[in-house]
């Protein structure tokens, strides 16, 4: 029974390769047909149209380019004194960059073969300034807008008002002596160069220790801009 089903299998597959011999078989002979009807030279034109086919697949899929990525500007201070700064940044090399300042575009620049960029003497407005940038390139492609870099222009110092010592010059007779005040929020406060802790209203307090006679107690307001306010007062310890 074995050998019977062994022998069934292989009448099989010997069927199969003889298809599979006369398809090719004909295939053949059917290619020899159009050779002798048409010639050799309708051949060579199938082959170049074939190979024309595949350069012009191949040149649309190299014309489909991505856009560049979007810069990204780099500001290090969120607030100046100044009316002019520089706004440097990073992008893909040889790009131009495209800047704009509250919307409007104020200047264009050639990318670095280094991927960096940099645009100087820009004017500030009084207030907040926000920045943004585009990347271009030579074929007309364009990056998405940046992420917004916002600056703050004051040149305003801060308002300093002393609590205690509410006068230039007092006398006390402890060693111990709380120094208290406001001032603008976010802004820091410093009292004879140690910081005075400052809330969000603005108010600031720290105790210094005195030495005995005249001392001099310097305060200092600093607001995010780097704008100072100073105010020196003489306390007397007397014991």
């Amino acid at each position: 029974m074995a050998e019977f089903k062994r022998s069934r299998l292989v009448r099989n597959a010997e069927e199969q390769i003889t298809k599979k011999t006369v398809v090719l078989g004909f295939l053949t002979v059917i290619s020899f047909v159009l050779i002798i009807i048409f010639g050799l030279p309708f051949l060579v034109k199938f082959s170049i149209f074939l190979g024309e086919t595949k350069s012009s697949k191949e040149k649309n899929v190299k014309e489909v380019t991505l856009p560049p990525l979007a810069p990204r500007l780099v500001l290090l201070f969120e607030a100046t004194n100044s009316g002019t700064i520089s706004i440097k940044g990073l992008a893909e090399a040889s790009v131009t960059v495209e800047l704009l300042k509250n919307e409007v575009s104020i200047g264009k620049i050639q990318v670095t073969s280094d991927g960096d960029f940099s645009f100087d003497g820009i004017e500030l407005n009084k207030g907040n300034n926000s920045f943004n940038a585009i990347a271009m390139t030579e074929d007309g492609g364009s990056s998405e807008v940046s992420k917004t870099a916002s600056v703050t222009y004051d040149d305003q110092p801060p308002e300093l008002i002393l609590v205690n010592p509410n006068a230039d010059s007092i006398t006390v007779d402890k060693a111990e002596y709380e120094v208290s005040g406001t001032t603008e929020k976010e802004a820091s406060v410093l009292i004879n160069g140690h910081v005075g802790m400052v809330d969000d209203n603005g108010k600031f307090k720290l105790k210094i220790q005195l030495s005995s006679g005249k001392n001099d107690v310097e305060i200092v307001a600093q607001d995010l801009a780097k704008n100072q306010t100073k105010k020196t007062v003489v306390i007397t310890y007397d014991m």
